[in-house]
């Protein structure tokens, strides 16, 4: 097939580009920046906003399917950057795929637009969005994932996937970050770091959105529906960080600090940068902090039993993929 990939020079577009690639499909990508090595792969490239509706045009023509994954990610900044390109460059998105008669359109969402602040283990895609988004990224990924299940309909067929933490080698945003931090003495771990975390393996994720694609049709069991997509495989959260630190030959985390006072630090802390109008993210954040001391695992059997989606990496077997990045 013809793939368009938006957010192809990222992490997880990157690793769905070689995937398609592998496997003989012809690929296009469209990103803000210019990325020479994905031509290098034999990827058509185009650069452009998303927000502008013209961009895309050109670089849908033709296409099968396209794989929504870019988006503005982090918890900090101004809400209008967010809604721009998380929720218009979606609109643009959705609108290209029906004057180009693109049949296919897989969004890539996020799981935490569910999280509400407290556990969620074992929970399932019938648990509602959390009717107040905590940040300005989860309210615009919702309306990103709402809008894209709405346009499902006979002439473009869609599905939306949940990835929830997507890290290995490669990763320009998890990784890099646990690592400075650790690295500087900055990170603790918060509350008792025994809450189960089930994280996804980049290679997962992207197979997890190619099974999407190949199974979308008008009349499939995913068109129109959301999947959380894990490794299947929940670790408590400290051995989750400390795997990812080792492997990367960074200080491992022994320090705790207590969930409400990382809560109360996160409160004092944007406070401070909203006020001296600081453009870069506070070391700790209330959303942040609350990540770090709830459960996060998900039920994926509908992703399984719709999708066809088996990990077939796991997190022991990536992590020593990590490492050995990080040694070469």
């Amino acid at each position: 097939m013809k793939a368009l990939v938006t957010g192809g020079g990222g992490f997880l577009g990157g690793a769905i580009i070689r995937q398609l690639l592998a496997r003989g499909d012809t690929v296009r990508s469209i990103s803000r920046g210019d990325y020479p090595a994905l031509r290098e792969q034999g990827v058509e490239t185009f650069q452009g906003d998303l927000a502008d509706a013209d961009s895309l045009d050109t670089a849908a023509q033709g296409c099968d399917v396209v794989f929504h994954v870019a988006a503005r990610p982090g918890v900090w900044g101004p809400h209008e950057l967010y809604h721009r390109a998380n929720v218009i460059a979606t609109e643009n998105v959705i609108a290209a795929c029906r004057r180009h008669d693109v049949s296919r359109l897989v969004y890539t969402s996020s799981p935490s637009i569910t999280f509400s602040g407290k556990d969620q283990e074992g929970i399932d895609e019938s648990v509602p969005i959390a009717p107040e988004p905590l940040t300005s990224y989860l309210q615009t990924k919702a309306e990103g994932e709402r809008l894209a299940l709405a346009a499902n309909g006979d002439d473009l067929a869609t599905a939306a996937l949940r990835p929830h933490l997507i890290w290995g080698p490669g990763d320009t945003q998890l990784v890099p970050r646990l690592v400075r931090l650790a690295t500087s003495g900055k990170l603790r771990l918060v509350g008792s770091g025994r809450k189960l975390v089930d994280a996804v393996y980049v290679d997962n994720a992207a197979q997890a959105h190619i099974l999407a694609a190949d199974r979308l049709a008008p009349d499939a069991a995913c068109a129109g529906k959301a999947y959380y997509i894990t490794n299947d495989e929940p670790w408590p959260m400290a051995d989750v960080l400390n795997g990812i630190l080792k492997a990367a030959g960074a200080p491992e985390l022994t320090k705790k600090v207590p969930a409400g006072a990382a809560y109360a630090l996160g409160a004092v802390l944007e406070f401070i940068y909203k006020t001296l109008g600081k453009e870069e993210e506070p070391p700790m954040t209330r959303f942040v902090a609350l990540q770090l001391a709830t459960a996060h695992w998900y039920n994926v059997s509908a992703a399984k039993r719709d999708l066809g989606y088996v990990p077939l990496v796991s997190m022991a077997e990536g992590l020593e993929r990590l490492a050995a990045d990080f040694r070469d």
